[in-house]
């Protein structure tokens, strides 16, 4: 692989959003003029045109349209009901075509605010690395971890905690070996990085911007309206 080469991209996309309470997933609710799936695809075709997308979709979506997708090179992936066994069956997919040195990038479908320079920067950091990584920020609110009766138990430090963020990279045969591990042991895994790390690894955490919600909940998406807004490049 070439030390500039495009990145793969997975796209876990096969979550249906029941949180919203919408009538479709939370990647088809409309956001700006597109949907948030289009927003985010867009941000992430803006900086590495030439990748090849793994798009993970529930196997019986109604909602996806191919316009939605702006790579040349992408296929379609059935996603599972985890989030971990969509990446998983993208890497499946991916065998044969990806080298076990090529970089594989993972990116939520609900963080459309990303930015082009924290995804360069990301990749940039993650060439220089053994193990690779993920986007994250400092933990800068307090924390309390609750009793049983839903009461502050306690009011633990956020020294050195960090808000995992997307997109998160490892090498295609290390992320692979990682998730069967997981899969094989029953090991619960919430993210990628946290597969990696029951393989005894360590991923760096590189800095990203705050901004870079994940849309959840219905007020989400007003958030991210605003911060799209702010993003853009005054003309």
């Amino acid at each position: 692989m070439r030390a500039d080469a495009a990145p793969w991209l997975i796209v876990p996309a096969a979550g249906r959003g029941t949180r919203m309470g919408s009538d479709r997933p939370k990647q088809y609710l409309p956001l700006g003029e597109r949907s948030v799936m289009t927003q985010t695809l867009s941000r992430l075709h803006s900086v590495w045109p030439e990748a090849t997308l793994m798009l993970c979709l529930d196997p019986d979506d109604e909602w996806f349209e191919d316009t939605m997708v702006p790579f040349s090179h992408w296929q379609r992936v059935d996603g599972g009901e985890a989030r971990w066994q969509s990446v998983l069956a993208a890497l499946h997919a991916m065998a044969g075509q990806a080298d076990e040195e090529d970089w594989v990038l993972v990116h939520d479908v609900a963080r459309p605010c990303v930015t082009a320079s924290d995804l360069k920067h990301l990749l940039a950091a993650l060439r220089r690395d053994r193990v690779g990584g993920l986007l994250a920020s400092p933990v800068t609110d307090t924390l309390k971890r609750q009793d049983d009766g839903q009461r502050v138990a306690t009011t633990p430090s956020r020294d050195g905690l960090w808000r995992a963020m997307t997109p998160q990279g490892f090498r295609f045969g290390v992320l692979r070996r990682a998730l069967e591990h997981a899969r094989d042991g029953g090991v619960a895994v919430t993210d990628e990085a946290s597969a990696i790390e029951a393989l005894g690894l360590a991923p760096l955490l590189v800095t990203g911007r705050s901004d870079n919600i994940k849309i959840t909940h219905p007020e989400d998406l007003r958030f991210a309206a605003m911060i799209l807004e702010s993003q853009r490049e005054p003309t």
